[in-house]
């Protein structure tokens, strides 16, 4: 049963590894990174379930783990607005200088 739950984490993480390096716009990117972060969520509840002392530490450090995200994704979006605002586009290949 861990095997199925380490699977479809793998899957999730090369899906999200995908949108992350090979997609331009800055949303999906933001969104790709978060797929990531939810398949290593999945392997520390799936940890904590199957492992050989069955504990809730891998289920606390996913829950801190997602009031990190929520906090990050909230940055990230607050970031993403302000560059599109100054520059007009949400093109990460357009990202390429500090200062304008």
């Amino acid at each position: 049963m861990l095997s199925s739950y380490l699977t479809m984490a793998a899957i999730l993480f090369c899906l999200g590894l995908y949108g992350a390096l090979t997609k331009r716009n800055a949303v999906v990117v933001l969104l790709s990174i978060e797929l990531m972060l939810n398949a290593v969520n999945l392997n520390l509840v799936a940890f904590s379930k199957y492992g050989v002392v069955p504990s809730l530490t891998g289920q606390m450090f996913t829950l801190f783990s997602i009031a990190v995200a929520a906090a990050e994704a909230a940055v990230g979006i607050a970031v993403l607005i302000a560059l599109y605002r100054a520059r007009g586009t949400v093109n990460v290949d357009d990202y390429d200088e500090m200062r304008r």
